[in-house]
Formats: structure tokens, sequence, C-alpha cells
């Protein structure tokens, strides 16, 4: 059977629809870009994309969160791919220093404010949660909508004067106004883009559609016992499984000035490249990070693109058109999401209309 799956290898992997339920409500604008209907919004918010492992929420399906991909043979998960001939997927030394595909991609549209919460760093994940991964991730802005008259915004960083003896009294009261305004709120529009390294304290707000690569883990600790919309969090999400204390341990209590948050954490894209029929920039990268990276491509006509022996994932935020790859001719239209392994030497994309393209890479 890994043989007859290895044939995948050379050719584009496309996914099938893979919602995620979570806390918050939300999801229209996910609707809209794949040009699905009705837009509705509701429990399902997130988009995962290539991910090979399983979301973590009580009483959910146990293979939630897995892509699964469709073949000549049937439908399979990613993993199930992968886990059939590593080094030929995912490349020799990338398999070799991290056994998996070392990220996770997500489209995230939030109709509620998200709960404030933090995220491991390595060293907290390995000590406390057992795992080589923590939760760095990043926020790319695609689209964003006012909600009941409330502009699109985050909420990122401690600010000046907050302590750690503050924030935790602040918990322990379930004092939501305080411990938000603990945090710097920064209105957001398409194109804006930050890094969230692990243990600095977030919250997504309302009206914001999103793509956010991550390392590949869904730990995440939260310090509101009930959501915006009023659901009831229990406390294996709170602190998933490592008890209060070690909750708020994971937050790292530095403080910031607003200049010194935008200036540590917005990232302002970069030219790669351009022509007449592309124009290419960067996103995140290892100046950011070495946990992932994102390019975005704008085509209006041809691009080759070099593998130079790792995979990476195409997601098409919009426009049509073709992929060449090894000789053969694959489609592309909005709102697909494609894996091109280890094993495809190069690629070249051809719109035939205008399209954004955004390409999402492993950890170096």
């Amino acid at each position: 059977m890994s043989e007859d799956l290895q044939q995948y290898a050379n050719m584009p992997l496309k996914q099938l629809p893979n919602r995620v339920w979570r806390t918050y409500e939300g999801g229209a604008l996910i609707d809209k870009w794949k040009k699905d209907s009705p837009q509705v919004d509701g429990t399902m918010p997130e988009e995962w994309i290539m991910s090979t492992i399983t979301a973590r929420g009580k009483n959910r399906p146990e293979e939630e969160g897995l892509s699964i991909i469709s073949t000549p043979s049937g439908n399979k998960t990613l993993k199930e791919l992968v886990d059939s001939n590593i080094k030929l997927f995912l490349g020799e030394k990338h398999a070799a220093k991290y056994g998996s595909t070392g990220v996770l991609i997500k489209m995230l549209d939030s109709l509620d404010r998200l709960t404030i919460q933090v995220h491991p760093d390595k060293a907290y994940a390995r000590t406390m949660l057992n795992s080589e991964f923590g939760k760095t991730e990043s926020w790319y802005v695609l689209d964003n909508r006012e909600i009941n008259g409330e502009k699109s915004a985050v909420y990122l960083g401690f600010k000046e004067g907050v302590t750690k003896q503050k924030w935790t009294e602040y918990f322990e009261s379930q004092n939501t106004a305080a411990m938000l305004n603990c945090l710097h709120k920064i209105e957001v529009k398409p194109g804006d883009a930050f890094m969230i390294y692990g243990g600095v304290p977030h919250a997504i707000g309302s009206g914001c559609f999103l793509m956010e690569v991550q390392e590949p883990t869904d730990y995440t600790m939260r310090v509101e016992k009930t959501t915006p919309k009023g659901l009831t969090i229990g406390d294996e999400l709170i602190h998933q499984g490592v008890g209060i204390e070690n909750m708020l341990n994971c937050f790292h209590y530095d403080t910031y000035s607003i200049d010194q948050a935008l200036s540590n954490w917005k990232i302002i894209p970069e030219l790669l490249d351009s022509s007449n029929e592309y124009v290419l920039k960067t996103i995140f990268n290892e100046k950011h990070t070495d946990c992932f990276g994102l390019n975005e491509l704008e085509l209006k006509g041809t691009y080759q693109l070099t593998n130079n022996g790792g995979f990476f994932v195409a997601v098409i935020y919009s426009g049509d058109g073709h992929i060449i790859c090894n000789d053969k001719e694959y489609s592309y239209s909005q709102g697909d999401e494609i894996f091109f392994s280890a094993a495809i030497d190069a690629i070249t994309f051809q719109s035939k209309s205008e399209s954004k393209i955004l390409l999402c890479y492993p950890p170096k």
C-alpha cells in the first residue's frame, strides 16, 4: 500500500474542505473565499490546511483537524501519505530534523473576539507538555469586517506597568475588562502582518479574516473562563492539563510601549522579485522566525518556482489558472489548498485571471 501512495508525491495534492470547531463563532468570510453558499457564521470558524495533527476539544471527533486528500485510489489523510515515505514527501533533511511537516496553516474568520490567550514557547512545551514544538504563530490579515459597529482589531502584548501579580489577580476575579486593558489594542486592515511568539499574550478581535501559519500544535492557554458569547470553557481548555499555576507561568511578563510592540511584532512585507507578469513578496521569513515562512505571489502571467528539495503549500486566495508539474497540467482556482512534495523539482504557475497565491513553507 505504501508504494501505491508514494506515486502521489509527484503531483500537486488538493485538500478537501477541513473546517474545525472552536470556542468562538465565525467562518462566513471563509465561505465567501471558498465561493460557498450560504455564507454563514457558526462554530466551525477555521479551515485547517495540510494538517497532520488533530484539534484539541472535548467530545470532538477523534480525527478532527487532519487534512484529507482526494486521490485516484480514494480519500487519504495527508498524514497517511507522508507516513508512507516521509523522506520522499518532506525531503531527507527536513524528515531527519523534524520527523513531521513541522508546520500548521489555518484560515481563521472571527465573528467574535477570541478569548485572551497565550501559547507555549519551545522550552515550556518541552518541559510542561512533552512536545518538541511550541506554538509560535503569525497572522496575515486578508480581509476584515465591522461587527456591531466595532472595527476589526487584535490585542497583543502587555502594556507597561502590568505585573504577574496584577495579571493573576485579574484572572482569579475574572475581570475581563481589566485583562483586555492590559494588552495593546491594534486596529487592523488587509495586508497587515504580525508575529506572535510563544509566551506573548494576545487575542484576535471580531471581524478578522486572516491566514495563520504556526508551529504544528494546538496548545492554547486561556484566561477567560467564559467566552465573549457566554460559552463556559472547561478547565482542560483553560490550562491544557498543566494546572492553573503552570498556565500562568506560560506567559512572558515583559512589558512594552505601543511603539515597542509594533516594532517587535508588526511585520512589513518585502519585495523579493517582480516582472510585468508577477510580484513576489516575502511576509514571514528567517528574519522573524525559524519556525515557518510565508510568501505572496501576485500573478498575471507565468511564474516558475524551484522547489530546492523541500515541500511547500500553495493557498489560492484569488484567481484561477494552471499548474505545470512534471510535464502535466493541473488547474487551480480560488479556494484551492495545494500540497507540493519535496519530490517535485519545479512548478510553473500560469494565471488565466489575475491571481493571489500564498506560498507557505516549513521550518528551516
